[in-house]
């Protein structure tokens, strides 16, 4: 994707964005966001969704699990709600405002979650040159994509 123009979304004068992103990239984040929702459908518990769930009380174990019991469901429940949103809306050309907000909030949970695989923490702004036949090369190309996808939808939120 090229940083001069944007590629992913672009603001209309009517206050609607057009989606420009192209049909391999659509169908990638389309498959990339199927991933993340049949995860947290089948495996709530896999620790690469950490940093989705992370705990409310973190000094009082007890307390925390209750939350998550409480709030648990109704989170998950409206982050596949918002992943449901996206992969409809990839099928159109024109979005609004509030798509793009949940585009916001999917890529984030992707990133989070393909961060969480790769061990990457707040403070590490590494990006290693990885050879392709590493393992974790896959993961490292769905970061970058999801990276500068979220890129362009802030640039055209902001613009």
């Amino acid at each position: 994707m090229s940083r001069r123009s944007n590629p992913v979304v672009r603001r209309r004068g009517d206050g609607t964005f057009e989606l420009v992103l192209d049909q391999p990239n659509r169908d990638a984040l389309y498959s990339l966001l199927g991933e993340l929702e049949d995860l947290l459908e089948l495996a709530p518990d896999d620790p690469s969704l950490q940093r989705l769930h992370p705990p409310a009380y973190v000094e009082d174990p007890d307390r925390d699990v209750a939350y998550q019991i409480l709030a648990g469901d109704e989170l998950r429940t409206r982050r596949r709600e918002t992943i449901d949103a996206v992969r409809a809306s990839l099928l159109r050309t024109e979005l609004t405002e509030d798509e793009l907000w949940s585009w916001l909030q999917a890529l984030n949970a992707l990133r989070l979650v393909v961060g969480t695989r790769l061990d990457i923490s707040d403070d590490d702004h590494r990006h290693p040159r990885l050879d392709p036949d590493d393992p974790d090369a896959p993961l490292w190309e769905v970061y970058d994509f999801t990276t500068q996808v979220q890129y362009f939808v802030i640039t055209a939120l902001t613009s």
